[in-house]
């Protein structure tokens, strides 16, 4: 399924007055249900104050502009991903479940019924140097943090290190799409245990430290 064929809820119904950080919150999340149903070219502010349930001035109040309120999901939707790998990475000391539990950040991510990802991964403004950079920093984030594990347990350089981590973070995020837009014939959980299983096996080939 694409973007385009994904369709908002209903338009709220206009209320009353809220505090300024609910309508801030109200306002990132019907934004959200616009942009990925209509991507960031197609979608109006309009559009947005509508299914907000709010007059444009309210949401201009808050946003001065549409590139504005993308990018502000933009770094929700980043954060969301690079602290849940952060999470995973600590969340144990064997390596092999770390691998595991970092495919599954990236699996859960694209699953999510709010489709949050499609703003990272498929972004049709990545021409705008902000999102670009924005888009960038999952993948040079998370691949930091792995790297840094693969430095230490196995001594190698920085350069090969920080390549390696890359390459596994490719391998998350592209096979999750490629799972997702395949209709998830194959179950989730096996889905990322499946490729958690071909990263392990490649990444535990290198030698440890003698300290791991």
């Amino acid at each position: 399924m694409t973007a385009g064929q994904l369709e908002p809820d209903a338009p709220r119904p206009r209320g009353g007055r809220m505090p300024r950080r609910e309508r801030r919150v109200q306002l990132l999340e019907s934004a959200l249900e616009v942009f990925v149903a209509q991507g960031y070219h197609a979608a109006a502010m309009d559009d947005i104050a509508d299914r907000a349930g709010v007059s444009k001035p309210v949401l201009y109040q808050h946003f001065p502009g549409k590139l504005d309120l993308y990018l502000a999901l933009l770094d929700a939707s980043c954060d969301t991903i690079i602290d849940n790998c952060r999470a995973a990475l600590a969340s144990t000391t064997d390596n092999k479940d770390r691998v595991a539990a970092t495919m599954k950040v990236f699996y859960s991510y694209v699953a999510s019924e709010e489709g949050a990802f499609r703003l990272v991964f498929e972004s049709d403004l990545t021409s705008e140097p902000d999102v670009r950079e924005r888009v960038d920093r999952v993948t040079v984030e998370c691949a930091a943090m792995i790297a840094d594990v693969i430095r230490t347990d196995t001594g190698l350089p920085d350069e090969a290190s920080e390549l390696l981590a890359v390459s596994l973070v490719g391998m998350a995020q592209v096979s999750a799409r490629f799972w997702l837009a395949g209709g998830g014939g194959i179950p989730q959980d096996d889905a990322a245990a499946l490729i958690a299983g071909l990263a392990w096996r490649g990444i535990r080939g290198y030698p440890m430290t003698d300290d791991h």
